[in-house]
């Protein structure tokens, strides 16, 4: 049973935010009165909050049941997901499942059932299949990113979901990509579509073509990255061995990074969005897996390293920066003899000779064995690094707090210092490890 049901007024209160943009308010409102909606949108411009909104008005706070279910393509979206919605502090129980996690963690969480359930395909699928729940009160299905959740490869496991959903009663598809063929197992009957895709956009993204002699074009990634000077940007590559290469290569010329890719360890590639959150790092390497839907802040920059295939790919790649109404630069590097793809347009390459004032890695992230579970908030956390770290408000950076463990960004210079203080220390009543990440 829910606790306090809030208002959205109370809800946008907590998240500190004014007012919904254009686009959240025509959501919320014809997702409200449309049993079906497709709802298409840049990236960054908050669609998980519009379908979020009208969603806990169609819940029951009585029920102990699985009410609505939110299908995303990635382990990434389903928990920057569920970090919303357990931001907005709705009363109502919230859970994602995914890959890459033990069993175990999802079975011992679904023994206190969500309303709200949100999982990749094949996760969902498994819980199914051994019926951990009951789909019988599910009323709600949300598709989000939902042209890649429709690809080839989730499509079987799609269609074995949404098949044994016999009580849905409405249907929310959300992307940031138009044009994709609707499967006919999706029963998207009379759909309303709310479109901010063409024309709605005041963002300003420049794109600016930079030309490598060499085929490897390591050396002029450098020269750019150099010349572009200390903004968060993301490195977009294709191949998760190319990754492997630059990070390397970006090691030895000691410009500070982080890697993203789907060949990595989910807790890794957790560690490594973390990273670039709280500043420790201002660069990440990642491969398409990053365009989407991923919990990044807003890039001044992305970098075309490895052009992509698609059209697709590179207007989700795009998307990363600016967005909603900030400016934002797309660079595309190429070898001289590089034919560009036909939707890319072809434009003069731009001079990189000149280099910005380049300032050294300022925030270093510690880890602490303790979470959520061990009943630890974020302000216990900043109790211990204020009483017993000796240290001032503008020293404590961002605080993240996962269920079982929590990551705080603090100065390079402190970290050590830190560690030795505050390492097998008590917070709450748990007994702590404090390391460097």
């Amino acid at each position: 049973m829910a606790n306090i049901i809030k208002s959205q007024e109370d809800i946008l209160a907590k998240l500190r935010i004014e007012a919904l943009n254009p686009m959240q308010i025509e959501a919320v409102s014809v997702i409200k009165k449309n049993i079906n909606t497709i709802l298409l949108s840049p990236t960054g411009t908050g669609k998980t909050l519009a379908f979020s909104l009208p969603l806990l008005d169609l819940l029951d706070p009585t029920s102990k049941d699985v009410q609505a279910l939110i299908l995303v393509p990635s382990r990434e979206l389903a928990m920057q997901i569920e970090q919303v919605i357990r931001s907005m502090g709705s009363g109502y129980k919230v859970n994602a499942v995914y890959g890459g996690r033990p069993m175990s963690k999802d079975k011992i969480e679904l023994k206190h059932i969500p309303a709200i359930l949100i999982g990749t395909p094949g996760r969902i699928s498994d819980h199914f299949a051994n019926n951990r729940f009951s789909k019988d009160h599910i009323k709600t299905l949300i598709l989000d990113e939902f042209d890649k959740s429709l690809e080839v490869g989730f499509e079987y496991e799609m269609r074995n979901i949404i098949n044994q959903l016999s009580t849905l009663n409405k249907r929310i598809l959300t992307s940031a990509t138009q044009g994709v063929d609707m499967p006919e197992f999706v029963k998207l009957k009379e759909p309303r579509t709310i479109n901010y895709l063409k024309g709605k956009r005041t963002s300003q993204l420049n794109f600016k073509t930079v030309v490598s002699p060499n085929k490897s074009k390591l050396v002029t990634l450098v020269d750019l990255l150099q010349h572009i000077g200390n903004e968060p940007g993301i490195v977009f590559c294709n191949l998760k061995d190319t990754i492997a290469q630059l990070s390397n290569f970006l090691e030895k010329k000691e410009i500070s990074h982080a890697c993203f890719s789907g060949g990595m360890e989910q807790k890794d590639r957790e560690r490594a969005l973390i990273k670039f959150r709280n500043g420790t790092c201002q660069l990440l390497i990642a491969t398409d897996l990053a365009a989407r839907g991923i919990d990044i802040p807003e890039m001044k920059f992305i970098i075309h390293y490895e052009l992509p295939k698609h059209e697709e790919e590179f207007i989700h790649r795009n998307g990363r920066t600016a967005r909603v109404n900030e400016k934002g630069t797309a660079y595309i590097l190429k070898w001289e003899n590089e034919h560009l793809p036909n939707f890319i347009k072809a434009s003069k390459g731009i001079n990189i000779s000149k280099k910005a004032k380049y300032m050294p890695q300022y925030w270093e992230t510690l880890f602490i064995s303790g979470g959520r579970k061990d009943k630890i908030s974020k302000g216990d956390i900043a109790g211990l690094f204020f009483k017993k770290g000796g240290i001032s408000k503008e020293q404590l950076g961002n605080i993240e707090l996962k269920p079982d463990c929590a990551f705080v960004a603090i100065p390079l210079i402190l970290a050590n210092e830190l560690v030795e203080k505050l390492n097998n220390v008590r917070l709450k009543k748990k007994k702590v490890r404090v390391t460097i990440l």
